[in-house]
């Protein structure tokens, strides 16, 4: 059984986000992104600037700016589709490029706990943003390494995407009605479980791939 065969399987997997929203702002996307293609803007530079958005999400976080550090959460998710949309659209994509949008993903979102610890650091929030960072590194790391191993695993529906926008909506809500902290608290205990709970399914899912299949090949 190869990638391709499993792809229809993890397609139907519950995803956060409706499908239609999904499919709305990845079109918006990639008209723009024809847009910066003409511009020979790089997908890397994409990225660079989605590292520091996320940068400035966990700095305005850990500044108690919160409204600002909600409109620069949407910035972190424009750049994240957009770097893969100008690489996909310019024909520049590589080896290399996959490699450090992945890579650098994971240091903006270790920058935005590292913020939102700073700012519970003088209660129990603090342990929970280590968790939901471990989780969501856990997210992205299952699913590579099972790529790795021949398997395409997408299953569970706490990925980046999701954790923005939970994140930003809590942070909405929080800021709306006047209750900042037990929003973000509530919506990263969501984070920390399911993301978790989502690496774990994918450990599992790589067994039931494993088990399924006609040979002991590798």
């Amino acid at each position: 059984m190869t990638r391709a065969a499993m792809g229809p399987e993890a397609k139907r997997n519950f995803r956060f986000l409706p499908a239609p929203w999904i499919a709305t702002v990845l079109g918006f996307a990639d008209r723009f992104s024809h847009v910066l293609v003409r511009l020979r803007i790089s997908p890397n530079v994409l990225t660079v600037l989605g590292l520091l958005a996320g940068g400035a999400v966990g700095f305005f976080y850990a500044a108690d700016h919160p409204g600002l550090a909600a409109a620069l959460i949407l910035a972190c998710g424009v750049f994240d589709i957009l770097d893969g949309k100008v690489a996909t659209n310019a024909d520049r994509r590589s080896l290399f490029g996959a490699m450090f949008d992945s890579s650098v993903d994971r240091y903006s979102e270790f920058l935005i706990y590292t913020g939102l610890a700073y700012h519970f650091r003088h209660g129990w929030g603090l342990w929970l943003m280590f968790f939901a960072f471990l989780g969501s590194t856990m997210v992205s790391y299952t699913r590579a390494r099972a790529e790795g191993l021949g398997v395409d695993c997408r299953v569970g529906m706490m990925q980046r995407a999701e954790r923005l926008v939970l994140l930003f909506l809590g942070t909405m809500v929080g800021i709306a009605f006047r209750v900042l902290d037990p929003a973000i608290l509530a919506v990263m205990a969501f984070i920390a479980v399911i993301s978790n709970f989502t690496a774990v399914q994918r450990i599992f899912y790589v067994r039931k791939f494993e088990k399924s299949r006609p040979s002991k090949e590798v």
